[in-house]
């Protein structure tokens, strides 16, 4: 075990990383509005909700990343007006950050491999984002031509994804008795949305 995790790339040091002794080890955590990407031997960690998850890899070189996003590009009126960053409230960026950084770091766009996670309908309350979700990153996949691995998307419970990313592989975990808590964590999350203030800007390319 190394004493510290590896050199995280630039952009990237406020993401919390720990050592897992089950995995043999660092993950790193992934939280709402968040992506990471790395060309170490790590594991991504998220939870997710009615969220969906994008871990996205070069299958040449290993490097890749994951992100986590709440709201697609397409959005019902109440979203359209809050003062939410762009990175925080569209996956269609949160895809376009994930994909640009694993390419600055080396990645080819034809060796990418795609595979999805979350979207499911624990929100019934306030509109099924979960299936938005699903909907935007599948047809966000396919118009972008990415090679699309594997998904386990909808139903009615949280998960816990991990992924590795110098292999490719995910691992998935239901979380049926912690549901409850994750629906909590995406309604402050989406109560935190309409308070942020405008980040600015994105050129996407």
């Amino acid at each position: 075990m190394s004493l510290n995790p590896p050199r995280a790339l630039p952009g990237y040091r406020h993401i919390k990383r720990y050592w897992d002794y089950r995995n043999s080890g660092y993950v790193a955590k992934i939280l709402p509005g968040e992506y990471y990407v790395t060309y170490h031997n790590e594991i991504l960690m998220t939870v997710l909700g009615s969220c969906v998850a994008a871990c996205i890899r070069d299958k040449i070189i290993g490097i890749g990343g994951m992100n986590h996003f709440m709201l697609p590009h397409i959005t019902s009126d109440r979203w359209k007006h809050t003062r939410a960053s762009v990175a925080s409230r569209y996956g269609s960026v949160a895809m376009e950050y994930l994909i640009n950084e694993i390419l600055k770091h080396g990645g080819k766009r034809e060796n990418l491999e795609v595979k999805l996670f979350g979207g499911g309908s624990i929100m019934q309350n306030i509109g099924n984002i979960g299936q938005q979700n699903i909907e935007f990153v599948k047809s966000y996949v396919k118009m972008e031509g990415l090679k699309l691995l594997a998904e386990d998307l909808g139903n009615v419970y949280p998960r816990k994804i991990l992924f590795f990313p110098s292999t490719g592989l995910a691992r998935v975990k239901k979380l049926r008795a912690t549901q409850q808590v994750v629906l909590e964590r995406e309604k402050e999350y989406k109560l935190s949305l309409e308070n942020q203030p405008i980040a600015g800007d994105v050129d996407l390319f």
